[in-house]
């Protein structure tokens, strides 16, 4: 069976030319999903064309970025559909994984999502490398400053307050507390 999927990303927009194509295509059910981008993760629609898929259907879009707007989660969805035994066709762009040719343009897709992975990753860490030379915390933001951390060492050297009670008025945990305080004063 062939499964259609179409979605519009505005209310505004209509489906006309896209049911079109799809019926044309021989789809026997079409999924629709009105005024939802190709990139949020909820997709009723698309939901519903997935669930209704079963081993030896194809899943048929008028135009690739109908299905996803980025190539890693295109070639996520088209390698769950591979392995659930699901085809994939999409009219504008002629590609059809139930051909020979089809599955090699689905694996020329998958090393490109590879390698912008792996490019945003080597920027990632280039960008984090750079700002920590420039002396920039990263990570999550700390939870105290440099003048409640010396405030905290101050109450600790007086011997009032346990570490617990310096944590509470602080409004941090206890271990938060003794991470900021570093190591050679964890155990005093």
């Amino acid at each position: 069976m062939k499964i259609g999927y179409a979605r519009v990303s505005t209310e505004e927009q209509n489906l006309d030319s896209q049911l079109q194509a799809l019926e044309a295509a021989g789809c026997e059910r079409i999924c629709e999903d009105h005024g939802v981008s190709g990139a949020a993760i909820d997709r009723p629609g698309l939901a519903d064309a997935l669930a209704a898929a079963q081993a030896g259907d194809v899943l048929v879009v008028w135009k690739l970025d109908r299905l996803g707007r980025s190539l890693p989660h295109l070639v996520e969805t088209i390698n769950e559909l591979r392995k659930a035994g699901i085809g994939f066709r999409s009219l504008q762009e002629q590609i059809d994984t139930t051909s020979a040719g089809g599955r090699f343009y689905l694996h020329i897709l998958m090393a490109l999502a590879e390698f912008e992975r792996e490019l945003i990753s080597e920027r990632t860490k280039a960008g984090m490398a750079a700002a920590k030379r420039r002396g920039k915390h990263i990570g999550r933001p700390r939870k105290l400053t440099a003048q409640q951390i010396d405030h905290a060492r101050e109450l600790i050297k007086s011997g009032d307050q346990t570490r617990a009670d310096i944590a509470a008025l602080l409004r941090v945990d206890v271990t938060t507390l003794r991470r900021a305080l570093g190591d050679s004063e964890a155990n005093e």
